[in-house]
């Protein structure tokens, strides 16, 4: 945790409450930063805004609680540069004033990015299990030096058997995060893809994919090596051969405020120092 966060909600608090607005935090989040008074059982999918405070992986987090409600988020950049923050540490009031006063399209814009749905079927169908991801879904292997086999099914042909150490598939937002670092491309995010990036692979094929959000994608495991699961860095699943994966657009987006220009292509040339 950064020192600075209680003090910034400490400040937050004061002006809300001071306008007649109320302010929460999940239960969990309140006690380990000393704030208990703070704590509620109440859904954040009923918010009216989520103010994070940290970095990219708060934001993915804020995500996965808000559950694809239409709530928008405003992500303050406490730590390094991210992608997915807005606003520095003191301009989160004015900008919360701008929001609250302003109008869409003028004073504030709404930047809407797409989720993957990801559901796991174990083999034979029987069961479900189903997750949203702002960035991306990895299978990965379990066991450390053992290539594991996946089968990529796109609009229910086989198109290749993989044997690698993983597979990503992610969106465009998530084209700058794992998927970039196993040589994946840099996607605007104001596309709708879904990108299928391998890790590792020990194969001759060893491109990117990049989808139109309307073709079916599944993964079957295949083999008796372990796969794990993990979603925006989650772990979730651990699957077993013939368990498969079923990637589609979700129906709801992730909806972030912003004040200015789009900045995706500055930040990106910010952070592989394409200016110096």
């Amino acid at each position: 945790m950064r020192p600075e966060v209680p003090g910034l909600i400490g400040d937050l608090v004061q002006w809300a409450e001071g306008g007649g607005h109320k302010v929460w935090m999940a239960p969990d989040d309140a006690v380990a930063l000393g704030l208990s008074h703070l704590a509620s059982d109440a859904a954040p999918s009923s918010a009216n805004v989520a103010v994070c405070l940290g970095g990219d992986g708060t934001v993915l987090r804020a995500v996965q609680m808000i559950d694809g409600a239409n709530v928008p988020i405003l992500g303050v950049n406490v730590g390094t540069l991210g992608y997915l923050t807005e606003v520095g540490p003191q301009d989160i009031v004015k900008s919360l004033v701008r929001w609250m006063t302003g109008k869409e399209g003028k004073e504030f814009s709404i930047d809407s990015r797409m989720l993957l749905r990801v559901v796991v079927r174990a083999r034979g169908g029987s069961e479900q299990r189903s997750w949203r991801a702002l960035n991306e879904a990895v299978l990965e292997k379990q066991m450390s030096g053992h290539t594991i086999w996946l089968d990529l099914y796109i609009n229910d042909q086989e198109f290749a058997r993989y044997s690698a150490d993983g597979l990503i598939v992610s969106t465009p937002t998530g084209s700058t995060a794992y998927s970039l670092s196993a040589r994946g491309p840099v996607v605007s995010p104001r596309h709708r893809a879904m990108l299928i990036t391998p890790v590792s692979p020990h194969m001759l094929f060893d491109r990117s994919l990049v989808l139109d959000p309307q073709e079916s994608v599944h993964i079957r495991v295949v083999g008796s090596r372990p796969v794990d699961m993990a979603v925006d860095g989650r772990n979730v699943a651990s699957l077993e051969c013939d368990d498969v994966v079923e990637f589609a657009p979700d129906g709801s987006s992730a909806h972030f405020l912003r004040f200015g220009a789009p900045r995706f292509h500055q930040i990106v040339r910010a952070k592989f120092g394409l200016g110096d």
